[in-house]
């Protein structure tokens, strides 16, 4: 990547990229959800979409700390 971009570009990207983890997040958890109620045989694909569904929160929540720094610090 060797385009330079402004401050508010990079902001505009990161929000992008929030956007769209947000949104991957919640289409992995109802996936998992649905798989879960359709086949609970088959428990592998179900708990496939649930870990992808954690690593797309572990994504938003980095997301949203460089968005808002501190605003998500826990307590202690």
């Amino acid at each position: 990547m060797t385009d330079v971009v402004d401050s508010d570009e990079l902001l505009r990207r990161i929000q992008r990229a929030r956007a769209w983890a947000a949104q991957e997040e919640r289409s992995w958890r109802a996936r998992g959800e649905r798989l879960g109620r359709e086949d609970p045989g088959d428990p592998g694909e179900a708990r496939d979409a649930g870990i992808r569904a954690v690593a797309y929160g572990v994504v938003l929540r980095v997301l949203d700390e460089i968005l808002t720094p501190g605003r998500h610090a826990t307590p202690g």
